[in-house]
């Protein structure tokens, strides 16, 4: 399911906005590949969910907005999977609160020509604060002021949670942006959606893994519930990760990594240009057609010989590129899941890296649960094998679902109303938005 439906055009990006390309448009939205003030013991590179930390944090000025609901920030169930029930009727709500904005004039622009914070004092305060009233995440009412108090400051964080930023308060380019897509924009990315989500409405099972590829994030769900919450890295602009649904019958163990031919195309053989013996320093091997290993300085390196005839395939080990562990599910992308030596990658606001495969953060807690009725692999077992580095393939008893979905627009049942970029620009409104 792809979700590609048309949606009307729209306007109403400013100016500055329209000047840059779609690529550029994408890194400004999500704030680059790196933000400074992630840090090496960040939410992010921990593993933790900055919506469940933030949406769970006691902010109980900002919570009387029609995205906070009734019950307050503190409220917000962050156990509701994406694709719930409930979810479709959550999106339904949202959508009619925001026509409600939208006839109303939407939301102001906000300035963006300085990162703001708390305790600052400015006049473009002013207009952040009517900002975060329409949408919900400051509390209407609170008096106006030039100052960035800690008001401003816990709704700017929500509305940050909410779409997908590092929640650290401070107002700059990557929220900026998120903020000043318009109004109409955001209603017609739920209209998208909620199309979406109604497709996924049947029976899903007891036990299932959801990829939202436009989140870059996993979820474990079993009993209706989320188990638990995994940053990904997921494809390239370029390489996209294929919408499916799937079951996932396979764990390998310290695998083998065999070089796609697109890789091999696109990255290996420029690579050899340059640099020789990088094969031989990424321990990948090549092997003609009767499995006998080649050397690198057979292949001409100047033509497209690579690509004809030969595999290549990378040792296991801790230099592999699929880390310590592969999930293997049904399908004709050539796609799977699996860790991955380059732990920092998951740190990063922009994780759209991949060549299609997702790769998992701690992909050691999801195979124990994808493993938990193959009695032969408990989690000693499992722990055992990762340090010592031994080749094992296991085949699951029973097979687990698994779908990659393009969701980029949701709500939960509280009220809470979620955003990310169309990075595949999917949603019909996306090529209108990013101008």
């Amino acid at each position: 399911m792809s979700g590609s439906s048309k949606r009307p055009s729209f306007d109403g990006m400013t100016s500055g906005l329209r000047g840059l390309s779609r690529r550029n448009m994408l890194k400004f939205l999500a704030g680059g590949a790196a933000v400074s003030a992630l840090g090496a013991g960040s939410a992010f590179a921990q593993g933790v969910d900055p919506i469940q930390q933030m949406l769970q944090s006691s902010f109980q000025e900002a919570s009387d907005g029609f995205d906070a609901g009734t019950g307050g920030v503190a409220s917000v169930r962050t156990s509701e999977p994406i694709l719930s029930p409930s979810t479709s009727m959550a999106v339904e709500g949202a959508i009619a609160r925001y026509n409600e904005i939208v006839a109303a004039g939407g939301w102001p622009q906000v300035p963006g020509d300085q990162k703001l914070s708390l305790g600052m004092r400015d006049p473009a305060v002013v207009i952040l604060r009517q900002r975060l009233t329409v949408s919900g995440d400051l509390a209407p009412g609170i008096p106006s002021s030039e100052t960035f108090d800690s008001y401003v400051d816990a709704a700017l964080r929500r509305f940050q949670a909410r779409h997908g930023l590092p929640a650290d308060g401070v107002l700059g380019f990557a929220t900026v942006g998120m903020m000043n897509v318009p109004a109409d924009v955001r209603l017609a990315q739920l209209q998208t959606n909620l199309v979406r989500l109604k497709a996924m409405s049947g029976p899903l099972g007891d036990r299932y893994v959801m990829v939202n590829v436009p989140a870059a994030s996993i979820e474990v769900v079993e009993g209706l519930r989320v188990i638990s919450r995994h940053t990904a890295v997921v494809g390239k602009i370029d390489r996209e990760t294929p919408i499916l649904n799937s079951k996932i019958y396979r764990i390998s163990f310290n695998p083998y990594w065999t070089v796609p031919a697109s890789i091999i195309r696109k990255d290996l053989i420029p690579l050899m240009q340059k640099q020789p013996d990088y094969l031989t320093k990424k321990h990948i091997r090549i092997y003609d057609n009767a499995g006998i290993e080649v050397p690198p300085t057979a292949i001409d390196w100047n033509t497209d010989q690579a690509t004809k005839g030969y595999l290549f395939r990378q040792d296991p080990g801790d230099f592999n590129s699929l880390g310590t562990v592969r999930i293997s599910f049904h399908n004709d992308e050539d796609v799977y899941m699996h860790d991955t030596p380059l732990k920092d990658i998951f740190g990063n606001v922009e994780r759209f890296d991949s060549s299609g495969c997702v790769r998992v953060q701690n992909v050691r807690q999801v195979i124990a649960w994808l493993l938990r009725d193959n009695p032969e692999f408990p989690r000693s077992r499992i722990d055992e094998i990762f340090k010592t580095g031994e080749r094992v393939d296991v085949n699951l008893k029973p097979e687990i679902p698994v779908y990659l979905e393009y969701i980029t627009a949701w709500a939960t049942p509280d009220g809470a109303v979620y955003f990310r970029n169309d990075i595949y620009n999917r949603d019909g409104v996306g090529q209108i938005a990013l101008q």
